[in-house]
């Protein structure tokens, strides 16, 4: 019997298999796919940006060279102090957003990092990081095995595929917008319908140069001409109504594309479509039982503004060393009813972006008069600023119960004078202690909480005027220290994320 099934092997269920291996959990994968690196994984179908907390998340599990070496040449985030760069800091609602616009100084608790804060990456080069990870950490991925059923009492629950059965502690369903998971475990999902049926292809286009580059929005819907020579996208508001089990065929591609381009455009091959809708749903809880959901099982929105992987990672960052600890034993009194409940709002932030997104774009003359009012604002720094803020994800701070202002967010990129950075620290998954003012009497402490926390001390580059501060394993500072660091309260804190340490 293993320790947790996880139903997925896509980059949400790969990142969450990696950080329950890291803990020493055994961890087998169901994947539905019998290979990887389909058309619809590898570029330029499958590219996706990543965003700052999820590129800090690979950054400190020493995942994110690869990700680094497939962008080298790509458009991503560059600053004003980049000349030669493509000065793209992604969209709202097919507005671009220029990142010469971007006031980084303006962004929460940031510090300067050798990582970018953006970066357009490839799903087969996420997955294929993250299950060389899993492999070496002992985790199993079995291939081509579809889920059919789930059954669960109060100790064990077991994921059944035709005539197989596979017993653990506990299932996660990552398993992407038509869940098996969720439906066999009795999940609700609520949400809103449809506005709008979006396609993306990759065709022959001969008068490709009838099509604006980029994104264009049309009295009709919008259209995007990717850089990659074929690729384009379409979202077409008819409210959801083309059939997503129907073929998208050239000649309806074609007359979608012209309508909403007004243009007389041809495609004369269509050689990869699909179709998808702005449905927004999301389950009602992230656990029943033993059985918890992750990314797109646990939430689905439009592709606008690239939400959803990012959110997905961090939904697996967050669940990891929470059913890590659980798991082993070490986790406090409802500590991994915390996932749910730090999780779930943001899903829903996600799902309310897109939204917003959606009525903008609505071919409307009430929704065309929003377009403008938001293009004069994201024609402003600070409203540039306001958005790449939101995308970045450096704004989502969990309610923690303290009035600090850092707690709750991912911790900024600290490092000690001496030269070591929080990247450092974090590699082996356990929680970090950064005691700047070191001789503060938190070394003790932190010794309690050896086997779940690692200390360092020292002055730091820039310690943000904290004396020390705790840092939970998903990189979420817990406590922070201002004027001498308080034992008790730091020893409270300590146990409210890991237990007691006499335990």
């Amino acid at each position: 019997m293993h320790d947790a099934v996880i139903v997925g092997a896509g980059p949400v269920g790969l990142f969450l298999a990696c950080e329950l291996g890291l803990a020493g959990c055994s961890v087998l994968v169901l994947e539905r796919e019998p290979e990887p690196g389909t058309p619809w994984r590898t570029a330029p179908l499958g590219r996706r940006g990543l965003f700052a907390t999820s590129i800090a998340a690979f950054d400190r599990r020493g995942l994110l060279e690869p990700l680094l070496a497939e962008a080298a040449g790509l458009p991503r985030f560059a600053g004003a102090d980049e000349p030669g760069r493509p000065r793209l800091a992604g969209h709202f609602a097919g507005i671009v957003l220029d990142a010469a616009d971007v006031d980084l100084a303006a962004l929460p608790f940031r510090l300067p990092s050798p990582v970018p804060d953006a970066l357009m990456t490839s799903l087969d080069t996420v997955e294929a990081a993250l299950a060389e990870r899993a492999a070496k950490l002992g985790v199993e991925v079995r291939r081509g095995v579809a889920v059919d059923g789930l059954t669960q009492d109060g100790e064990h629950v077991v994921v059944h595929a035709g005539a197989h059965e596979y017993p653990a502690r506990w299932a996660v369903g990552c398993d992407g917008g038509r869940s098996a998971v969720r439906r066999l475990a009795g999940f609700e999902f609520a949400g809103t319908a449809p506005q709008f049926t979006g396609y993306v292809a990759l065709a022959t286009i001969p008068d490709a140069d009838k099509l604006n580059p980029g994104f264009t929005l049309t009295p009709e819907g919008m259209y995007i001409r990717m850089p990659a020579a074929g690729h384009i996208g379409v979202m077409d508001f008819d409210g959801g109504a083309f059939d997503r089990s129907q073929e998208v065929t050239r000649e309806h591609l074609q007359e979608v594309l012209r309508r909403v381009s007004g243009t007389d455009m041809t495609l004369t091959e269509l050689h990869l479509a699909s179709s998808y809708t702005d449905r927004a749903m999301q389950a009602t809880t992230y656990r029943r039982g033993r059985v918890l959901l992750a990314g797109d099982a646990a939430h689905i929105v439009s592709p606008l503004g690239g939400q959803g992987l990012n959110t997905g990672i961090g939904d697996a960052l967050n669940l990891g060393w929470k059913l890590a600890a659980t798991i082993r034993g070490r986790a406090p009194e409802g500590l991994l009813d915390t996932y749910s409940r730090e999780r779930h709002p943001v899903g829903a932030w996600a799902l309310d972006w897109t939204r917003a997104q959606v009525a903008s774009m609505r071919p409307d003359p009430h929704a065309q008069a929003v377009q403008g009012v938001l293009r004069d604002l994201l024609g402003t720094r600070e409203g540039t600023t306001y958005v790449f803020e939101k995308l970045s994800g450096t704004s989502v701070r969990y309610d923690l119960g303290s009035t600090r202002p850092l707690v709750g967010r991912t911790a900024p990129a600290f490092r000690l004078e001496d030269g070591t950075s929080l990247t450092d620290l974090m590699q082996d998954g356990r929680g970090v202690v950064l005691d700047f003012s070191a001789g503060a009497g938190l070394r003790a402490s932190a010794a309690a909480w050896e086997g779940d926390l690692r200390y360092a001390a020292g002055p730091a580059e820039n310690d943000l005027g904290f004396a020390a501060v705790l840092i939970r394993p998903d990189g979420v500072v817990a406590w922070a220290g201002e004027r001498g660091p308080d034992r008790d309260s730091f020893e409270r804190a300590a146990r409210r994320w890991f237990g007691d340490a006499s335990v």
